[in-house]
């Protein structure tokens, strides 16, 4: 994107301290905007990476924040109804749109876009993309829901014509509750896998894969669905679009692009698709399908193998995907993983157990997203924390917004779990469950903590008290 013209144009972010709300805001900073937001709670480290970016935060949403000179408001999809800053624009009848309406509107049209969907492994599967296409040479810009290691900003915008995105299955905003991905006029759409998730916003798994059909009907013919070939959701959904070309990648011998061959190693992982061996330093059955999809979009996209095979082998991860975050005196490692779901988090413990073979493995869970606050996983999360060895568990987060018999039983969970015959612990918060790992963990043994949050610093506490 070139920065010439947009000086004068000035963007307020609504929840500009959201993750992909604060890369996006700085990306439009860097191309040449003036850039101004709000946030309920401005903390570190996203204060003080817009402020990097001389980028003016407000703390607190009130009517009296609203700049007159601004162009364009970009509402999260945080923000609802009754914020005062929310209801002051509409008042004033201003110029407003949601978040990834600004992406289409300004980033995206005429470009090349590499979409990147599926309950999980979007942060990953992307981030492997952008960082493909920039190891090559190609300049992409990208909008990540994380921070990818190779690349050291969740989102840029170029000059190029490929553009990378994680695109997510959550509503847009609270006056467009289409699912964010539909707004991003994908010719490339991979489809890693499907799931029932987001219970505030889906009602069941039919209407995940009714939005799923809505994204994957918008890839022109000149474009390409990568679709998961092992997964029957997938299959069942583009089943009934059937508009563009198609390849199904997996494990599954019918796959077009069929993944043989894969040795699994402490550094990473050795995989065979399309006739080219690669390398990818992640470890786990999951890393490499995010891999195999990266790559074969790469493909899509005009990367060469040799230039994938370098890219791979360099990639460093994402943070707060499988992240180790340090190694005590004890040789005790703290690992932390963004897993929030029953799928996510027993893939990565399996993971995790191939890295550190012969370890103890931990599992600490933090109930904190919007789902896994619920009783919607009360039957398949004792399973997959079941794959650890031992379990902390914290209270569920915000509990008291929810009523009883719709929020996750964690009496019941623990005793499930016990049942098993893995040891489980219920601690009400980071404090309580560093003081029980200071007494129950032992040399040596692997902390896996799930959280989609902060989770009151436990990861620098472990580390401290370990």
């Amino acid at each position: 994107m070139s920065k010439n013209g947009n000086g004068d144009k000035h963007l307020y972010f609504m929840g500009i301290c959201g993750t992909a709300m604060g890369s996006v805001a700085a990306a439009f900073r860097d191309a040449g905007y003036r850039v101004t937001g709000s946030d309920a709670h401005v903390y570190d480290p996203m204060k003080g990476f817009l402020e990097s970016r001389e980028i003016e935060i407000l703390n607190g949403y009130k009517a009296g924040n609203l700049p007159d000179d601004v162009d364009l408001f970009v509402i999260g999809n945080a923000q609802s109804r009754g914020n005062p800053e929310v209801e002051e624009v509409l008042r004033q009848k201003r110029h407003y749109v949601s978040f990834p309406e600004l992406l289409r509107e300004q980033i995206l049209r005429g470009k090349r876009n590499f979409v990147v969907t599926g309950t999980h492994g979007k942060t990953t599967t992307s981030s492997i993309l952008a960082w493909i296409f920039e190891s090559a040479g190609k300049n992409p810009g990208f909008v990540i829901g994380g921070l990818p290691g190779n690349l050291e900003q969740g989102a840029r915008f170029t000059d190029s014509d490929i553009t990378v995105l994680e695109g997510d299955e959550y509503d847009s905003a609270f006056f467009d509750k289409r699912s964010k991905f539909i707004h991003y006029l994908p010719e490339v759409a991979i489809v890693n896998n499907m799931e029932f998730d987001h219970a505030d916003i889906f009602d069941d798994l039919d209407a995940v894969k009714k939005t799923f059909g809505h994204m994957i009907r918008l890839v022109p013919e000149n474009g390409m669905v990568l679709l998961n070939g092992d997964d029957q959701n997938c299959l069942d959904v583009f089943a009934d679009q059937g508009h563009s070309p198609m390849k199904r990648v997996g494990f599954h011998e019918d796959c077009e692009a069929h993944i043989s061959d894969v040795v699994y190693e402490p550094a990473g992982t050795r995989f065979t698709i399309e006739g080219e061996t690669y390398f990818l330093p992640l470890n786990g059955e999951f890393n490499v399908r995010n891999g195999a999809m990266a790559v074969c979009a790469a493909r899509f996209g005009g990367v060469s193998p040799d230039e994938i095979r370098t890219a791979l082998e360099q990639f460093v991860g994402v943070r707060r995907r499988q992240e180790v975050r340090g190694v005590t005196a004890r040789n005790i490692t703290v690992i932390d993983d963004f897993g929030h779901h029953p799928t996510a988090i027993k893939e990565a413990v399996i993971a995790m157990r191939r890295r550190y073979e012969g370890s103890r493995l931990w599992a600490v869970f933090e109930p904190r997203s919007n789902t896994t606050r619920r009783n919607v996983f009360q039957e398949t999360l004792p399973a997959a924390l079941s794959e650890a060895d031992a379990v902390c568990l914290a209270e569920v987060a915000r509990a008291d917004s929810l009523d009883e018999d719709e929020r996750l039983d964690t009496d019941l969970l623990m005793k499930t779990i016990r049942d098993t015959g893995t040891p489980a612990f219920y601690e009400p918060d980071a404090d309580a469950i560093v003081a029980r790992l200071e007494s129950e963990a032992k040399d040596g043994d692997v902390i896996i903590v799930f959280s989609n949050g902060g989770f009151g610093g436990i990861h620098d506490k472990l580390l401290t008290k370990l």
